[in-house]
C-alpha cells in the first residue's frame, strides 16, 4: 500500500519509513527539516520538503493518493510548550487539522496518530498506566496531544476516518537526536564517549530522578506496521510497562559500556512528569504487539550505532 509520513526524516520517523519500505509499501515522506535530516531519508521514498501547516499538502496528497498517513510530525519538547504553547499548539493541533482534512478530502483510509504515553499517563495514581486513566496534563504539549487523539475522534464520527492512536513510551535507538530531553540517552553515551559526567535534571524529593518507560525504536516501528491493518479507532499505548529511573538508566548504560563517570543532579525542568509508565495489554489484544528487545540490548544497539556514525 502506500503511505505517507509526516515528520519522516526526523529519529522515529525515519526508522518507520525504513520499515514500510522493507515491508514493500510505497512510501511518501513530508517534512519541514526542523529537526529532521536529509541523512535520515530513505533513498526509495519520495520526499517533500513541506510543513505540515503548510496549504500546498493538498497538492501532495492529490498526487500521491495515499492509502494510510503514518502522522509523526510534531513539536515534541515538552520545555518548547511550557514557552511558547501558541507555537504548540499551532503545529500540533492546527498542523493536525490540515492533515485530517487533507485525508478526507483524499479519501484516505486510515491515520495513524503518534500521542504520547509519558505526557498523558504521567504521574498517575496507578502505574503502570492503562489507556483509560483520565490524562493529568501539567504542559501544553500533554494538552495538544488529548486533543489531538479528541480531533481523530471527530473525524471518524464526522467522517468515517479509521484511526489508531499510538501512545508511545519515551523511544530510543538509533538516529536519536541528543537534546535535552527526549534524547537523554545519546546524551549520556555521548558524555561517555568523551569521558565526561552527565547532568540529572531532577525534582529535590526524587535523587535518582524522575522514572520513564524505555521502549526500543525497533519495537516501536513493529506497531507501526501492524497498525496498518489491524486496530479500528483505538488508542493504545506502546510501551513496556517497567518504570525506571533515570539514574538506573544511567547505572545500566554505564555496566554496557563499561565507564565510571560522576551523575550531577541539579533542579527539574518545569512540566516534566514525576513518575511514568505504561501498560500496553491493548496494543497485546488489538495488534498482537508486544515489545521484544529489553533495555540491555537496546543500550548496545544504540551505542554500536553512534560509534559507527560517529561524526
Amino acid at each position: 500500500m502506500k503511505v505517507l509520513v509526516t515528520g519522516g526524516a526526523g529519529f522515529i520517523g525515519s526508522n518507520v519509513v525504513d520499515r514500510f519500505i522493507d515491508e514493500g509499501h510505497d512510501v511518501v515522506v513530508v517534512d519541514n527539516l526542523s529537526s529532521g535530516k536529509l541523512t535520515n531519508l530513505n533513498p526509495k521514498a519520495r520526499f517533500y520538503l513541506l510543513d505540515i501547516r503548510s496549504t500546498e499538502l493538498d497538492k501532495v496528497f492529490e498526487l500521491e493518493k495515499p492509502d494510510v498517513v503514518d502522522h509523526h510530525a510534531a513539536q515534541k519538547s515538552v520545555p518548547k510548550s511550557v514557552d511558547d504553547p501558541a507555537l504548540d499548539a499551532e503545529i500540533n493541533v492546527l498542523g493536525l487539522i490540515n492533515v485530517l482534512n487533507c485525508c478526507v478530502k483524499h479519501n484516505v483510509k486510515k491515520m495513524i496518530f503518534v500521542s504520547s504515553g509519558g505526557a498523558l499517563s504521567g504521574d498517575a495514581d496507578q502505574i503502570p498506566t492503562n489507556e483509560e486513566y483520565i490524562p493529568n496534563m501539567i504542559s501544553p504539549y500533554a494538552i495538544t496531544k488529548f486533543v489531538g487523539e479528541k480531533y481523530l475522534n471527530f473525524y471518524e464520527v464526522t467522517h468515517g476516518l479509521t484511526y489508531v492512536s499510538l501512545r508511545y513510551a519515551n523511544v530510543y535507538g538509533p538516529r536519536q537526536i541528543p537534546d535535552g530531553e527526549c534524547g537523554v540517552l545519546p546524551i549520556f553515551m555521548n558524555n561517555a564517549i568523551a569521558g565526561k559526567p552527565s547532568r540529572l535534571l531532577t525534582y529535590s524529593d526524587m535523587p535518582r530522578g524522575t522514572t520513564r518507560d524505555y521502549v526500543y525504536i525497533d519495537d516501536i516501528t513493529e506497531a507501526n506496521v501492524l497498525s496498518l491493518t489491524k486496530g479500528e479507532n483505538v488508542v493504545l499505548n506502546i510501551g513496556t510497562g517497567k518504570e525506571l529511573y533515570i539514574a538506573d538508566l544511567y547505572d545500566t548504560m554505564q555496566e554496557v559500556l563499561g565507564t565510571k563517570l560522576e551523575l550531577i543532579v541539579e533542579s527539574e525542568r518545569v512540566g516534566d512528569v514525576r513518575r511514568s509508565a505504561i501498560d500496553s495489554t491493548m496494543a497485546q489484544k488489538e495488534l498482537g504487539w508486544s515489545p521484544k528487545i529489553d533495555l540491555r540490548e537496546g543500550i548496545k544497539k544504540t551505542y554500536s550505532y553512534i560509534i559507527n556514525h560517529a561524526e
